[in-house]
């Protein structure tokens, strides 16, 4: 494993299976995970730029540092991502009490749960389950890690 720093705007390649290539680029606070895979490795990332956002979420800083996912280049953040969106919080005590989080100022407000609908949930995600959401997005299966989301707001998430 090649030790590695977090370096904003750079791009990471994620092997799934060894039969396939998803990419996420480091944003202030987060990881943006394009909707686009390729069975040869990439690089012309500029590609990126025209692709769907998958989901954006935070991941271990280990992932990078120890070289899990190698960095292979670098872009401009796109101008939509340079603010992230709002994620929830729901009390593990209390199932019915929602709070938003904003992960650019690490600030907590008070939320219903009409509110939150379609956010994603603050937490930190570990590589294999990542490789777990992005796998399932593309095999068209529901997420394992995904089913409280699943549960509280009766839908699927990418």
């Amino acid at each position: 494993m090649k030790r590695q720093k977090i370096t904003l705007g750079s791009i990471l390649e994620i092997p799934i299976d060894g039969k396939y290539y998803v990419y996420a680029q480091i944003l202030n606070n987060g990881y943006v995970f394009f909707d686009y895979k390729s069975k040869e490795q990439i690089t012309d990332f500029e590609i990126l730029n025209d692709k769907t956002i998958l989901f954006i979420i935070a991941i271990y800083d280990q992932i990078i540092t120890k070289g899990e996912w190698l960095k292979v280049g670098k872009m401009d953040i796109r101008k939509e991502l340079e603010i992230l969106p709002m994620k929830f919080i729901q009390d593990a005590l209390q199932p019915d009490h929602f709070e938003f989080y904003n992960p650019n100022m690490g600030e907590i407000a008070p939320a219903t749960k009409k509110e939150i609908i379609g956010l994603e949930r603050a937490a930190v995600w570990d590589k294999n389950h990542v490789e777990d959401r992005i796998r399932d997005y593309y095999n068209g299966v529901p997420c394992a890690w995904l089913k409280d989301d699943r549960e509280l707001f009766n839908t699927t998430f990418p």
